[in-house]
Parts: C-alpha cells; sequence; structure tokens
C-alpha cells in the first residue's frame, strides 16, 4: 500500500508542510534500527497533537497506507521498521513532561522524553523511576511502553509495565482511547492499559502517559566481583537470591564481553577472568553498608577472587559504563551480530548458560552474554559476517536451538526486546496456536484494517 502525491499532499494539511518529509536522505534516517535491519519508508511525518495522530489514522483508513510508529529507533527486533512501506510517524515532538505531582508520586509524560531526561528530572525533586534500559540516554519513554523495556534493576524493581497507571492513544480506527487512572488502585473493566504496553504499535499510537514513581532510595552501593570460573559466577547469583538479598541489580559478563570493553575502553578489567558480576544495592545508608558487605563476603565464599567496591560516584559510574559498552564493543569481534535476550528461572541460570557454550560450540558460532542475571534475563549474541552465508545459515539454526533449550528450562524467548519482526517465526513455539489467534483476534478490533505497524509479532 504505497502512499500516493494526493496523500503526501492531505498529511501536509494536517500537520503542516514542514512536519512531512519525502526527500530521500530523510527516509533513510528512519529506514533503520539497532537490529542494522533497513526498510524505507514513503514518507515521514511529525505530529504535535493527539487530534493530528486520529485524523492522519482516519486518512490511513480511507486510502489505504501503513502508520509505523517509531521513538528513538533503539529497538533490538524491528518494532519500529516500516517493512511493507507507508509513513513512519516519528514522535519526536511529543517531548513534553506535564506534569510531576510530588505529593501522589505520579506522572504525565507524552511519549517522546527521552528516559534519561525524565529520570534527572524527577530525582531532582526526589522521587525515583527505576526502569533503566540501556539505552536510557537516547531511547524514549514511548518506545519503552512499546517493547516494555526492562533494565538492569528490573531483578528488584520490576519493568516498565509495573509503573504505568494510565494512557491515552489513538487506535487503528483513528479513536481516542484513554485507560487507565491516576491512582494507586483501579479495577474497573479490563486493564487495557496493560494490553497496550507491549503491544509494540500495532494496537494503538500512545500520546499521553500516567507514571507511578517512588521516594529516591537515600544511598546505594556498587560491587564488582571478579570469578575465574564462569560457573562459580553463575551459582552465586541463585546463592544472592537465596539468601533474601535482593540487590537493586545483578549484572552478568562473560569472559569475551569483558575482553571487548576492555579493547574497547581501556579501563583495566580483568580480561583473564571468566566472568564478573556488577552488582548494585540501595536504600537506606546503614542497610546499604550492611546489605553490601554480606554480598561481597558471599561472593568471595562461592568463588570470587576479589571483590571491588566503588568509593564513590565516579567509580560507580566507571563500573556502569563497561556494562553499558558491551553491546557496541561487541562489534570488535565479528562486523555483525543476531542478539537475543531470553530469560530463564533464576535458578536454572547455570544450566542455561553451560546450553549456551555447547550451541556456540556445535555450530562454530562466536557466542558473547552479558545481561541481567538477577532476573533470569541473559543477553545472546551470535557473532557473525552477514556476507558469510554459511555463517548465517548455522545462526538462524543455533537461535532456534537457544529458544527450545530456553522452553525446556521453562524461560521465555524476549525479557525486554520484545517480537518485533526478528522473533515474529518463532512466536508459536511459546504461545502456541490459541493464544496467537486470541491476539490476531485483539488486533482487529483496535485495528481492523491493519494501518498500524503491520508485519510486527506476527508471521503473515
Amino acid at each position: 500500500m504505497e502512499i500516493n502525491k494526493k496523500s503526501i499532499k492531505k498529511l501536509s494539511s494536517i500537520v503542516g508542510k514542514n512536519f512531512v518529509k519525502v526527500d530521500l536522505e530523510d527516509r533513510i534516517c528512519y529506514s533503520y534500527d539497532a537490529t542494522n535491519l533497513s526498510y524505507l519508508p514513503d514518507a515521514v511525518v511529525f505530529p504535535r497533537t493527539t487530534q493530528e495522530i486520529a485524523e492522519i489514522i482516519k486518512l490511513a483508513n480511507k486510502e489505504k497506507f501503513y502508520v509505523i510508529p517509531r521513538g528513538a529507533g533503539t529497538g533490538m527486533s524491528g518494532g519500529s521498521l516500516p517493512v511493507k512501506g507507508g509513513i513512519v510517524l516519528a514522535m519526536s515532538r511529543f517531548n513534553r513532561i506535564l506534569k510531576i505531582d510530588t505529593e501522589n508520586l505520579i506522572a504525565v509524560v507524552e511519549p517522546g522524553v527521552v528516559t534519561g531526561v525524565f529520570q534527572k528530572e524527577v530525582e531532582r525533586l526526589g522521587l525515583f523511576y527505576p526502569p533503566d534500559p540501556a539505552s536510557l540516554n537516547f531511547c524514549t519513554l514511548g518506545g519503552n511502553l512499546a517493547e516494555c523495556a526492562g533494565g538492569a534493576r528490573a531483578v528488584k524493581y520490576g519493568v516498565t509495565k509495573d509503573y504505568v497507571l494510565g494512557l491515552e492513544a489513538v487506535l487503528g480506527t483513528g479513536d481516542i482511547l484513554h485507560t487507565g487512572v491516576e491512582t494507586m488502585k483501579g479495577v474497573v473493566g479490563y486493564d487495557l492499559t496493560k494490553l497496550l504496553v507491549g503491544s509494540e504499535g500495532t494496537l494503538g499510537i500512545i500520546t499521553k502517559i500516567t507514571l507511578r514513581l517512588l521516594p529516591l532510595p537515600e544511598a546505594k552501593q556498587t560491587l564488582l566481583a571478579i570469578f575465574d570460573k564462569l560457573e562459580d559466577a553463575t551459582h552465586t547469583v541463585t546463592n544472592i537470591i537465596r539468601s533474601k538479598i535482593i540487590p537493586t541489580t545483578l549484572e552478568y559478563m562473560d569472559k569475551t564481553a569483558v575482553f571487548c570493553v576492555e579493547n574497547y575502553l581501556n579501563i583495566g578489567l580483568p580480561t583473564d577472568a571468566e566472568a564478573l558480576l556488577l552488582i548494585e544495592v540501595d536504600g537506606e545508608k546503614e542497610s546499604v553498608q550492611t546489605k553490601g558487605e554480606k554480598i561481597r563476603i558471599m561472593c568471595l565464599e562461592t568463588g570470587a577472587r576479589d571483590v571491588e567496591i566503588a568509593k564513590n560516584v565516579e567509580e560507580s559510574e566507571r563500573l556502569w559504563q563497561a556494562r553499558r559498552s558491551v553491546s557496541p564493543a561487541a562489534f570488535k569481534l565479528k562486523p555483525h551480530k543476531v542478539s537475543e535476550d531470553i530469560v530463564v528461572p533464576r535458578t536454572k541460570l547455570p544450566q542455561m548458560i553451560d546450553k549456551i557454550k555447547e550451541i556456540g560450540e556445535r555450530y562454530g558460532l562466536t557466542v558473547l552474554t552479558f545481561g541481567h542475571a538477577g532476573d533470569g534475563n541473559i543477553h545472546v549474541n551470535f557473532m557473525i559476517d552477514q556476507q558469510n552465508k554459511d555463517e548465517v545459515s548455522r545462526t538462524h539454526r543455533a537461535v532456534e536451538d537457544l529458544f527450545r533449550a530456553t522452553l525446556d528450562l521453562g524461560g521465555t524467548l524476549s525479557g525486554e526486546h520484545g517480537i518485533g519482526i526478528t522473533k515474529a517465526p518463532y512466536l508459536s513455539m511459546e504461545i502456541g496456536p490459541i493464544g496467537i489467534d486470541i491476539m490476531k483476534r485483539i488486533k482487529q478490533v483496535f485495528d481492523p484494517n491493519n494501518i498500524l505497524n503491520p508485519g510486527k509479532i506476527f508471521v503473515e
């Protein structure tokens, strides 16, 4: 359904001529995301109001073109790619923090607000918004909602959906829907808010968000545990959780990840280590010190050769820079990667890590693993050269084996990256035919003409 010149003119009359881009160079800028896959849109449109979006959707239904909402394009599964053409609806002008209520601990924001900017603003007021995806300095809150993003602090605080109280969204019909509440309780009707969170722009375009906030923790402590044996690191994760201490973060990096980051940053990471655990605790100052010391001793007792404790904010940030740099540093190994974010029950983490290693060896692939070990969420990166067709073929088979092993251990195929296009072929492995049929029927109700973000989640 390629858009025509008449439709372009009508779009310009809705949002203004300066906010409709059709030149090739503009369209290329909105043709790709963090997957490095690329699909060229017919146009890029920058709306500013909910009513403008409603008019655009009604026009799309009438003149039969697709609408693909987009935040910052940091997604890892292709959720914002215009795989069938149409217009990309860039939400960057929806960038206002509308309200921060310090008494009721809520905020009302637009979807184009950058996550890190929002966090700094609420922290300035003594409040706390926990979800912290690695791309927080670039990604937007709307994109976080679309994919139900997580982050390192999910082990203690949960993921994006746990902080969304209500929404305003434009459905695939052009109707404007208001869901949820601004209160801590509310069970009136079906939970349409939770249904829209994680729907990857296939059910509606989010235009306003009500978020729950927490008081800012008084103190935090960051620790880096160094392990000579991979299995000691994975068993330490389960031991920490079993001890009834829930750290704020419990991050994991394997030897390959450590090697890449050190080559990338040169910050003194021990490249001879088999694994690192980056651990953070927060809360009241005395409690933080007590929990930090218990975790330090536990790491040493379970095989850590050393545990480094950050002495100040700068040292803590240095350690976190290492963790956040894993993904870009990985390209030191190969020019491309296939990145998966499987999750298993935390107690199954050692078995999962062993299985990943075995799959990599079986297919002769370079595999790098890191991620949120505290909640069982491991990012598995198959490093490849896409020009090597045999390597690409082996990687596809390895991914399917990875997913089967994950499900066998009671896990799930995606913890925070969503399904998009890269995981769509594997959806039925987890959901099953009845689940997929119900999801497709829900899609039909919200978007009867399949205008919104086609080709995502389901294999069409």
